[in-house]
């Protein structure tokens, strides 16, 4: 097949008769929206700040989710053409604005984590690919699905619509071209989208049919809350997540485990500085 690193898995009968019961992706959602407490993050994050560090919230929550991913392999996998498949790397996707006004271009971005990425080389790579992006010298240097998409988008609908269905039969057989997946964020282990720099609260994003991401999350700006803790109160910075999940990919079990997995990482922010496939052990 032409998906990028991809590895069939077997799947239980359980899981077969889910997929033939809701064969789309988009049938079998299950959204998560809740809080976390980041107040370890926001202090861990001014500090290093301080210290000359430029990492922002956004790269810690990139980091975060991969380290997730590592460490709970199903929430790397995808179900195409009634097979379930599994992501051999792990790629993190999200949009860019190539300018911030209403008008500027939209474009896609891939971040692959590496086994041994940090916080610190996570923090640069994406700053440099984001700033490669809004360098005016290179906004005409599209490539893979974002140069894709500028050439479909401006054809008439006569050949166009035709020639999507043909991709999107492509993509279900895995015959879609290598080069079309390119930066394409439907390509990916998980889609984030950060509308907390927007000033504005999580929100459940819809997943589509097409591609092999099986989540996305969107994360909300974060506040002061007021919370109860042994009786008294405690004024806290909070964070909501939007999460939506296939899940067909894996049982509710597996899925609250891994959130919970993810909400120790920002609690424990020392982490970010550690291998990206470190295994995590939480104390129950």
């Amino acid at each position: 097949m032409s998906r990028i690193n991809v590895k069939r898995v077997p799947m239980g009968g359980m899981e077969q008769i889910l997929i033939d019961l809701k064969p789309r992706r988009c049938d079998a959602d299950v959204f998560i929206n809740t809080g976390v407490d980041v107040t370890n993050l926001v202090d861990y994050i001014t500090k290093k700040k301080t210290d000359g560090y430029h990492y922002t919230y956004f790269h810690a929550f990139v980091l975060a989710l991969a380290k997730t991913i590592y460490n709970r392999p199903k929430l790397n996998r995808f179900v195409q053409n009634r097979h379930m498949f599994e992501h051999t790397d792990v790629v993190i996707a999200f949009v860019a604005k190539v300018d911030f006004n209403d008008h500027a271009k939209e474009l896609m971005l891939q971040i692959p984590i590496s086994p041994d990425e940090t916080l610190d080389s996570l923090s640069n790579k994406i700053r440099e690919k984001v700033e490669a992006i809004r360098n005016k010298k290179n906004k005409n240097k599209e490539k893979g699905a974002n140069s894709a998409i500028e050439v479909l988008g401006r054809l008439p609908n006569i050949i166009r619509v035709p020639l999507i269905g043909l991709l999107k039969q492509m993509d279900k057989w895995g015959w879609l071209p290598r080069s079309l997946q390119e930066d394409d964020i439907y390509f990916s282990s998980a889609i984030i989208t950060d509308i907390g720099s927007l000033k504005s609260d999580s929100i459940y994003h819809n997943n589509t049919n097409f591609g092999t991401c099986s989540s996305i999350t969107a994360i909300g700006e974060i506040k002061d809350k007021i919370v109860i803790q042994d009786g008294s109160e405690k004024k806290i910075k909070s964070c909501n997540f939007g999460i939506n999940f296939d899940e067909r990919i894996a049982d509710g079990f597996y899925l609250i485990k891994s959130f919970k997995l993810l909400e120790y990482i920002l609690n424990n922010p020392e982490l970010l500085e550690e291998r990206a496939d470190k295994k995590i052990e939480i104390k129950e």
